[in-house]
């Protein structure tokens, strides 16, 4: 279906939402673009997608109509449960679906209730459509302690495979408890604008990363609002970072963080990448952590700015 324009780009009315899935396919381009292409939905746009072979994972932004994009989000879920196969799949990030989350964030017109209400009928959707059970998280979840995702993560496919069915406190809230045999289960969430932000180090050292990581997440006493992990990535060591909460913690000061820990543990970073898009009240433009950030682009990597200029469809 070809997707609808509307003047400068944005789409029509004042309800707009974003869509963030995470694909458990980094290797393989053409299963990529063949489940972004199903996601072409009239009122959809496609803002940002990048591919990365070592955590073995995609990421995919979308933002428009908010029926438009559950359907759309919808629809690529059923695709990569045909074409990604995880009793096969390796890779350095933590999963437990083919489509392994999938986020609703508001960005104009629509509130953070309206988006656990869409998620709540994406994951019904997706279990009637396609047999893949479903886990809701951060706002739209239907129990504490199914709040972080990581919780629901715990144990990846493989553990959850085998917990969902004999324990029932880690039944999925949709469909199951046996999970899909090699689509696993999805995540669907609501939830505010979260960055997706990584820092190299200049050692290949991943206990380095590891141990940064540690010592800055939220979890650990760290900062409030991130997540952190070291792993290797591109054949360096990686601290890779989610960032809930970008109002009480600046990237400017988790880039300042970083740096600090690094230099404590007799490291050193080097450039960062934003994966996906942030908002605008996120963007600083003369911050060391912009400069030092690979290719950004504040035209292609700011919400606000792609939405007027979306990516064409593959």
């Amino acid at each position: 279906m070809a997707d609808e324009k509307h003047g400068n780009g944005e789409t029509s009315g004042t309800q707009i939402i974003e869509c963030v899935p995470n694909f458990s396919e980094g290797l393989d381009a053409a299963k990529l673009e063949t489940i972004i292409r199903a996601m072409r939905v009239d009122g959809v746009h496609l803002l940002d997608w990048s591919r990365d072979a070592d955590h073995n994972r995609s990421v995919v932004t979308i933002a428009g109509s908010p029926e438009a994009v559950v359907e759309a989000a919808v629809r690529g879920a059923g695709k990569a449960a045909q074409l990604i196969d995880l009793t096969q799949q390796t890779g350095v990030h933590p999963r437990i679906g083919a489509a392994d989350v999938i986020p609703f964030v508001p960005v104009s017109g629509v509130s953070l209730v309206q988006c656990v209400m869409l998620a709540r009928q994406a994951g019904m959707a997706i279990w009637r459509r396609f047999g893949v059970p479903v886990y809701f998280y951060e706002a739209a979840a239907a129990r504490p302690d199914r709040v972080n995702l990581e919780d629901v993560r715990r144990g990846q496919f493989e553990g959850l495979l085998r917990d969902s069915v004999k324990d029932t406190t880690r039944r999925p809230d949709i469909g199951g408890p046996e999970l899909h045999a090699t689509a696993g289960a999805s995540a669907v969430g609501a939830r505010k604008f979260l960055i997706a932000y990584n820092i190299y180090l200049q050692q290949a050292d991943v206990s380095l990363a590891r141990a940064i990581a540690r010592e800055i997440r939220a979890s650990s006493g760290g900062l409030l609002g991130v997540k952190a992990m070291g792993v290797m990535a591109n054949g360096r060591a990686q601290v890779s970072m989610n960032i809930t909460d970008f109002h009480r913690t600046p990237m400017t000061r988790v880039h300042a963080a970083v740096d600090e820990l690094a230099k404590r543990h007799g490291a050193e970073i080097g450039e960062g990448e934003v994966i996906g898009l942030i908002p605008e009240e996120a963007y600083e433009p003369n911050a060391e952590w912009v400069r030092q950030t690979i290719d950004f682009d504040p035209e292609r990597k700011v919400l606000e700015r792609r939405l007027k200029q979306p990516l064409d469809w593959p």
